[in-house]
C-alpha cells in the first residue's frame, strides 16, 4: 500500500456526525463490493483508545492506480455534499503499521441457544439454563451501524486498530476494507 485517500465529514446542523459516517462507510462497502475487494484497507486516525466512536475522518489505503480506479468509480454518489475529498497521495516515508479488523460480538442469547440445541440435540429449557439471557456479551469498540442488503436489519460493525508495528503484513482486505492479517499504514 503507497498511497492513501483522506474523506472528511464536514459539520452539518441536521446530522451529527455518527450518522453520517454510517452514510459514507454504507457506501464505501457497497462500492467495494462493486470495484471488487480484497485490496483497498480503510482506517479511522481519528480514533482513539477506549473510544465508542470512528471519529470523522475514513481514510482509504491501497495502490495508486486500484485507489485511483476506486475513487473514480462515483460510489460516493450522494455524499459529496456532506464530506471534504482529500486527493490521493504517497503514504509518508517512515509511517508505522497496524491491522485494522473487525470483531464479531457473540452477543445474541437466543442463537447460541438454537446453536447448542442443534449440536448437541438437548430441549429448549435445558438451553435456556445452559445459556440465561444475562450471556449476552457487549463489545466496548467503536462500531458502524448498517443496514443489511439481504435481510434488511440493521447490525454493528465493531471495528478494532490492533496496536501499531513497525513493519508491513500482507493481507486481504474484505468488502469492508478490513484484514485479519494485513496491515495499513499509520500515520
Amino acid at each position: 500500500m503507497d498511497a492513501f485517500v483522506d474523506l472528511r465529514l464536514l459539520p452539518d446542523p441536521e446530522f451529527p456526525a455518527t450518522t453520517l459516517m454510517n452514510a459514507l462507510f454504507s457506501k464505501f462497502h457497497r462500492g467495494l463490493v462493486r470495484f471488487g475487494e480484497g485490496n483497498i484497507g480503510v482506517s479511522f486516525p481519528e480514533v482513539g483508545d477506549g473510544a465508542r466512536s470512528l471519529g470523522t475522518q475514513l481514510r482509504l489505503h491501497g495502490k495508486a492506480d486500484a485507489l485511483q480506479g476506486f475513487m473514480d468509480s462515483n460510489w460516493m454518489q450522494g455524499m459529496r455534499d456532506h464530506i471534504h475529498i482529500g486527493s490521493p497521495a504517497p503514504v509518508p516515508a517512515g509511517a508505522r503499521h497496524r491491522i485494522v479488523r473487525r470483531v464479531q460480538a457473540k452477543s445474541s442469547p437466543e442463537r447460541l441457544r438454537r446453536r447448542l440445541i442443534a449440536r448437541k440435540g438437548i430441549s429448549d429449557a435445558e438451553a435456556h439454563l445452559a445459556i440465561p439471557d444475562s450471556a449476552a456479551k457487549t463489545l466496548a469498540l467503536p462500531f458502524i451501524l448498517l443496514k443489511s442488503q439481504s435481510t434488511g436489519q440493521q447490525f454493528p460493525l465493531f471495528v478494532e486498530h490492533l496496536p501499531v508495528q513497525d513493519n508491513a503484513q500482507a493481507g486481504v482486505f474484505s468488502a469492508y476494507g478490513l484484514s485479519t492479517n494485513g496491515t495499513i499504514p499509520w500515520f
